[in-house]
């Protein structure tokens, strides 16, 4: 068919009345990605006997080593494995996309991070979200942005391109892992007049110090500086309220401590501010429509999916609302009591041992589930392949030359490991 035959096409559909953007949800499945899937044993009451082991029954991962990585990779149950597979069926069966159940699953992830869901933007990491607010701010040459120097690649390399791309200036302060006041006055010791973003991460990866981001969100605000969130170690660890922390971004995998399918992500806006941030991928689902005999007209979708340039997995997407469901089953709160029980009970033994140095901080108050060790009798290589011939799998920490070896400690692990 040729384009005036196609376009013709549409004209006379139009006129008929045959509304083709509805045809896919005309040949849906009766079922839904969600619907029919095998029903699971209720988890026994908080508090009883035997429920942390029921929660590890969620997970179908092996038993024959103790997974101790969630930080770097976490696994998913059981139930977001299933939904994937439905979804997956389901959408094959009829060669649709199923777009139409994404804003279901945005719904339920902004009630989790008790933001808007005009304000969350699917992603595939947090690295793309933190590379979508990075490239997107408009900087300029001597402009500058503060982060910590813990920062992992996926929240530092974004920002040391543009130094190198566009001459903005990269401030770096060096985590306090005593005092979350102490962080709070390095960070106000960089700002400048023209320091136009704050970064940090919720909670540092390499040894998992917890920063105060509801008190840099405050001076954020106070001096009129965007502060973006690296919440890649933070969501499905510990309770995530955006809109009580007052940060303007904040950015995050489902592939850690969510237990959410590989390549989904979210990032949050704040809806006022997203004109701020202009999408470097822009799309088809970025507007909802463009006349190109007048580009001048052009709009950008007045909310989060501006970000969302193309065709989404629909399927893993899906997955990361099941997840989101099982977290918020168990609560939160519970959730990350659990991971600091764990963790706090490994630095305990480690600390009574001769010769070996926690880097994580020793206040309850700045840490979570992470767990970061070193000792001067062994190389940390060598611990770390000790650790993995005894079955349990860690992670090495090279960043800035700590040469340690990290424990994330989550709601499916057990004391005995």
């Amino acid at each position: 068919m040729t384009m005036h035959g196609r376009l013709q096409f549409f004209q006379r559909a139009a006129q008929m009345g045959l509304g083709l953007a509805a045809l896919p949800l005309a040949c849906a499945p009766a079922v839904r990605p969600g619907d029919g899937l095998p029903a699971r044993a209720a988890l026994p009451a908080p508090g009883a006997a035997g429920y942390w082991d029921a929660v590890r029954d969620l997970y179908p991962m092996t038993r024959e080593r103790a997974y101790l990585n969630t930080g770097g990779l976490g696994p998913a149950p059981s139930s977001v494995l299933d939904a994937v597979q439905q979804a997956t069926t389901a959408q094959q069966s009829i060669v649709e996309h199923g777009h139409e159940q994404l804003e279901a699953v945005r719904e339920t992830v902004a009630a989790f991070f008790g933001a808007a869901p005009t304000e969350i933007a699917f992603m595939r990491n947090a690295t793309e979200g933190n590379s979508t607010i990075s490239s997107g701010l408009d900087l300029r040459p001597g402009d500058e942005v503060i982060f910590e120097s813990h920062a992992h690649p996926g929240g530092a390399f974004a920002w040391l391109s543009r130094q190198k791309r566009d001459g903005i200036r990269v401030q770096v302060f060096e985590p306090d892992p005593t005092s979350a006041a102490g962080n709070l006055e390095r960070i106000a010791a960089l700002v400048t007049p023209r320091t136009r973003v704050i970064q940090v991460s919720h909670i540092t990866a390499p040894t998992g110090i917890r920063l105060p981001v509801d008190a840099i969100a405050a001076l954020a605000a106070e001096r009129g500086i965007w502060f973006h969130v690296d919440g890649a170690q933070s969501a499905g660890l510990v309770p995530v309220d955006l809109h009580a922390i007052g940060c303007d971004s904040y950015a995050t995998s489902g592939h850690k401590w969510m237990g959410a399918p590989h390549g989904t992500g979210v990032l949050y806006v704040r809806h006022d501010r997203q004109d701020e941030v202009w999408p470097t991928e822009v799309g088809a689902y970025s507007a909802d429509a463009a006349d190109l005999a007048h580009p001048e007209r052009f709009e950008l979708v007045p909310d989060a999916r501006r970000y969302e340039p193309g065709t989404r997995d629909t399927a893993s997407l899906i997955g990361l609302g099941a997840a989101v469901d099982l977290l918020t089953e168990i609560g939160m709160e519970r959730i990350a009591e659990r991971a600091l029980f764990l963790a706090q009970r490994l630095q305990r033994g480690l600390r009574a041992l001769p010769g070996v140095e926690v880097l994580t901080p020793a206040d309850p108050a700045l840490g979570a589930g992470i767990t970061t060790l070193k000792t001067d009798r062994v190389p940390f290589r060598q611990l770390y392949e000790a650790y993995g011939a005894a079955h349990m799998r860690c992670r090495v920490v090279t960043e800035q030359g700590l040469d340690a070896v990290r424990v994330s400690t989550h709601l499916f692990n057990s004391e005995d490991e």
